[in-house]
């Protein structure tokens, strides 16, 4: 069961989370950071990590966010042909620089 990051990481993103994932399952969109739930080993660090408290277990994350999440990885993004799938690391795919449909409507730092 992968974890999930919510609204409070909306236009904050601490990237903590990101030093501490052993397996680099953590992607920057534009406002807001996003985890490969296939990538996700369910080790929980991300979650000690984060600052704003953003980070929940799967089945306690928001649902909003939780369905966000997987559409971030499985649906095309906007100005991308294809979904970002599986790509096997944040750190050599860099910045994705656009975000899910929700986030870009969310007010900053929604919480």
């Amino acid at each position: 069961m992968a974890y999930v990051i919510g609204s409070a990481c909306v236009d904050i993103m601490d990237r903590s989370c990101m030093e501490e994932c052993p397996v680099d399952c953590i992607y920057e969109g534009e406002r807001k950071l996003y985890i490969n739930p296939v990538e996700c080993i369910d080790c929980g660090a991300c979650e000690t990590a984060c600052p704003e408290q953003a980070i929940a277990v799967d089945r306690l994350a928001d649902p909003e966010f939780r369905a966000d999440n997987r559409r971030f990885f499985e649906e095309p993004l906007p100005g991308r042909a294809g979904p970002l799938g599986t790509p096997g690391g944040a750190t050599g795919l860099g910045p994705v620089g656009v975000d899910t449909l929700l986030v870009t409507s969310t007010a900053g730092g929604a919480r």
